[in-house]
């Protein structure tokens, strides 16, 4: 009796499990269907890995790259002393990665970094060495205009408004220097005094 009653309960069993498969199915496929959706908004989406490479080439406040305003130079970084200005209080770095672009360091720390010569770094705004003055007037209207030290007018100085050069400050600001063709000469970014320095170092 015992046997029958087991062998009753296994066949029962086996029935139960049997009866699966057939409803498994349409759960696959509702799970199938509504992952599509999350995988059509993820193709989508902006893909984030793709993000520094797009701003590898563009200069803001922060910085540029791993070269960041306010911070020492990256150890195992391309920036390094290249036959530039070198002393105890100030030293200039470069980067074969960055063609035209210089940066000041001051008391181990980043002051300010220079776009200029043949530099293809640009700001967000799309302005760079080379833009006509009409597109920095566009993008940063009200900027202080001073007069060139070393160029005739049009030449000048486009400095951040909220810039004084009487002061000191570890707020980091923009600075164009437009030449007489009123074309972008050079772009700094910054903090103060350093972001004033019209020779380098000085």
């Amino acid at each position: 009796m015992k046997n029958i009653l087991v062998a009753s309960a296994l066949a029962l069993a086996l029935a139960a499990c049997s009866s699966e498969p057939v409803t498994a199915p349409e759960q696959t496929t509702e799970a199938a269907t509504t992952s599509v959706v999350p995988d059509e908004a993820a193709s989508e989406a902006p893909n984030p890995a793709a993000s520094p490479n797009a701003d590898a080439q563009v200069l803001s406040l922060e910085g540029l790259g791993d070269l960041r305003i306010g911070q020492a130079v990256p150890r195992g970084s391309s920036w390094a002393e290249r036959g530039a200005q070198i002393s105890d209080a100030c030293r200039t770095v470069s980067s074969p990665d960055y063609p035209g672009v210089y940066a000041i360091v001051e008391q181990g720390k980043v002051r300010r970094i220079t776009l200029g010569g043949q530099s293809k770094v640009k700001l967000v705004e799309g302005v760079g060495v080379g833009s006509p003055e009409s597109d920095v007037q566009k993008w940063f209207a009200g900027f202080r205009e001073e007069p060139h030290k070393y160029e005739d007018a049009p030449a000048k100085y486009l400095t951040a408004p909220n810039v004084r050069s009487d002061r000191a400050s570890d707020d980091p600001a923009l600075r164009f220097e437009i030449g007489q063709d009123r074309k972008v000469k050079l772009i700094h970014v910054g903090t103060m005094p350093v972001l004033g320095y019209v020779e380098g170092c000085a």
